[in-house]
């Protein structure tokens, strides 16, 4: 069976689904079965296509018979298929939690047929986004995450997720009128947008032409990542959605950010590395996002600051430049995927048997003791405590920061070192008001696990579990990285999309 062949599957089939369960509007249990479903089967697809990019390289489509320059190519090298992979995962678990209540507070006649399909489109973008071979696609990926999380964000119409939306909503938009004007520059200047072609191109320009053109896109996917200092927007936005939709919005949305940057600075510019300047926002992303987070008295909120601070970490690893830097960014990418999703499921569990997501309102859920374990090991994890994965992805980048001799290196390992105790700091607070705080005489509230569908308790169990055996598995993912590292800066994607040029 030709590889290439099952290439678009992971954007085509969310986007058949989506089409199905809009027919099933009035039918919320089937819908949620065909969305787990389908996910579940683009995750079989994408552990299929990460095996063959693992074995034999790249695998690339051209769709159409387009001329060279406009062609739609779709590539899945180790980078793109692992993350196709791992948001397929993610999708298939959160996608059964969604229910009338989460998603409308509530309201009579709220739109949760609409949850769904919208939900569907989501994943379609993002596996779009990483299957792209070409600056034009990567857009179009980019817009179909835009109107999804804008329809996702506003479900209930809530006056916080209205305001919240119209935030959201203003930054894409001005993030996408500058990757609009990108492209057309990249166009006109060089006569093609595939991101195999472009590298000798954009050498070939003026020195100063190049520096706008990749200082332009930098800003374009530092919003998308929320790096320093273009991260306000995401702290006021995801709070306010479901706990389902934050989830996803956490673990993967700014991935995608990151993963354009990689692919700009890898692909599309790999000797204009730009180490000082991002060495800097590392450091100011990893240090203010964890203050933000420190100052919070809601735990949506300092898990949102905490995302902002540990994009900081998988940028440190692309700002190094070199191939234990970027495979040490690629692990974190991985991980951070999967216990920031598990974090905010398990917000989700707390708001749903405690009655808030305010540690001045919290306390006493000590007494149910598999929410505890629920919250405590991704918390750890995510603070870097050994072994979980946390701490060995750290441990990687900072390795790899130490072989590059230059005082910004240092820097930003004292600064990841400090953001993760910081960041222990905070998840241990939240434990210790969440779990071990009095909830005072007046509060009569029982707190069990019966309040929640059992298979949401399942669910999440399963989700942590999942963070857990990356420890287990970071020999061969790190293995896994640091091949998908060498094949970055080794040249195998453009010669892969070359060689399959029809």
């Amino acid at each position: 069976m030709d590889l290439a062949n099952l290439v678009p599957i992971p954007v085509l089939l969310p986007l058949l689904a989506a089409g199905i369960t809009l027919t099933l509007a009035r039918r919320p249990a089937l819908q949620r079965i065909v969305s787990g479903t389908t996910l579940g089967l683009v995750a079989v697809l994408a552990l299929i296509l990460c095996l063959g990019a693992d074995a034999q390289g790249p695998i690339v489509l051209w769709v159409g018979a387009w001329p060279e320059g406009l062609g739609i190519v779709l590539v899945a090298d180790r980078l793109s298929s692992l993350l196709v992979l791992v948001s397929s995962i993610v999708t298939a678990i959160v996608v059964i939690f969604p229910s009338r209540r989460d998603i409308a507070d509530s309201a009579d006649g709220a739109p949760v047929s609409v949850f769904h399909p919208t939900f569907l489109v989501l994943t379609a973008g993002v596996s779009h986004a990483f299957l792209a071979g070409d600056l034009f696609n990567l857009f179009v990926g980019f817009e179909m995450l835009l109107f999804s999380s804008y329809v996702l964000i506003m479900l209930g119409a809530t006056k916080e997720r209205v305001r919240a939306g119209s935030t959201y909503v203003t930054v894409s938009l001005l993030s996408s009128t500058l990757f609009l004007l990108a492209i057309a520059i990249v166009y006109a200047a060089t006569g093609t947008v595939s991101f195999a072609q472009l590298p000798e191109r954009l050498a070939a320009l003026d020195p100063g032409l190049q520096l706008v053109i990749q200082l332009l896109l930098l800003v374009v996917f530092g919003i998308k990542a929320a790096i320093f200092p273009l991260q306000s927007w995401l702290p006021d936005s995801y709070p306010t959605a479901p706990a389902s939709v934050t989830a996803v919005f956490a673990g993967l949305l700014t991935k995608v950010g990151v993963f354009a940057i990689i692919r700009l600075q890898t692909l599309l510019f790999p000797h204009s590395p730009l180490t000082e300047l991002l060495l800097a926002v590392a450091i100011l992303t990893l240090v203010l996002g964890i203050l933000g987070a420190l100052a919070q008295g809601e735990i949506k909120r300092l898990l949102s600051f905490t995302l902002v601070s540990h994009i900081g970490y998988m940028l440190l690893g692309v700002a190094l430049g070199t191939e234990a830097g970027l495979a040490g960014a690629i692990f974190y990418i991985v991980h951070h995927i999967l216990v920031q999703t598990a974090l905010f499921i398990v917000v989700g569990l707390i708001e749903r048997v405690g009655g808030s997501t305010s540690l001045a309102r919290l306390g006493g859920l000590a007494s149910v003791p598999l929410l505890a374990a629920l919250y405590l090991i991704p918390a750890l994890n995510l603070g870097g405590i050994p072994p979980f994965s946390g701490f060995l992805g750290k441990v990687a980048l900072m390795d790899a920061a130490l072989e590059v001799p230059t005082p910004l290196a240092v820097a930003a390992v004292v600064a990841g070192v400090a953001t993760s105790l910081l960041t222990l700091l905070a998840v241990v607070r939240v434990w210790q008001r969440a779990f071990w705080q009095d909830r005072g005489e007046d509060d009569d509230r029982v707190h069990s696990l019966r309040v929640l569908p059992r298979v949401w308790v399942f669910a999440s169990t399963a989700l942590v579990l999942i963070t857990v055996s990356l420890t287990a598995l970071a020999g061969p993912l790190t293995d896994y990285a640091q091949r998908a590292s060498v094949d970055i800066r080794g040249g195998a994607y453009q010669l892969a999309v070359e060689e399959a040029t029809p």
